[in-house]
């Protein structure tokens, strides 16, 4: 599977809180915490499911990504997603080492799985 996602029983708003609060103590920042339906229904466009998009970013680890191969900056800053799936809270994101794979780099894919590691730890501390 490309993705890892857990459910909770936290309300998105909970679940967002939660998440961030896992991400801070393994040093990852949300850079951004978008929500998609505030801006569809902002922009006239009918969408009613709670759908959060965070980029997150450890600054050391993008760094040491970054040294290794430029390319990985295309899946830079790590998104994960908080949504409402008929009336379930999912918390999920893209697996790093799935992404890092089309980078077709071996020296980094061991960092990738590292990151993966600790994102999936801390989605799991959430729920």
């Amino acid at each position: 599977m490309f993705h890892y996602t857990v459910e909770t029983d936290k309300g998105l708003e909970e679940a967002v809180q939660s998440l961030e609060a896992s991400l801070k103590e393994e040093k990852f920042g949300v850079l951004w915490n978008f929500d998609l339906k505030g801006k569809l229904n902002e922009k006239g466009l009918d969408f009613d499911q709670d759908f959060r998009i965070l980029e997150v970013c450890n600054p050391k680890e993008a760094q040491r990504v970054l040294s290794q191969n430029t390319l990985a900056g295309y899946f830079l800053p790590c998104k994960m997603v908080v949504y409402d799936d008929k009336g379930t809270t999912k918390i999920g994101m893209p697996k790093p080492s799935a992404l890092i794979e089309m980078v077709e780099d071996e020296d980094i894919h061991a960092i990738a799985e590292d990151i993966e590691k600790r994102l999936m730890e801390c989605m799991d501390k959430s729920v």
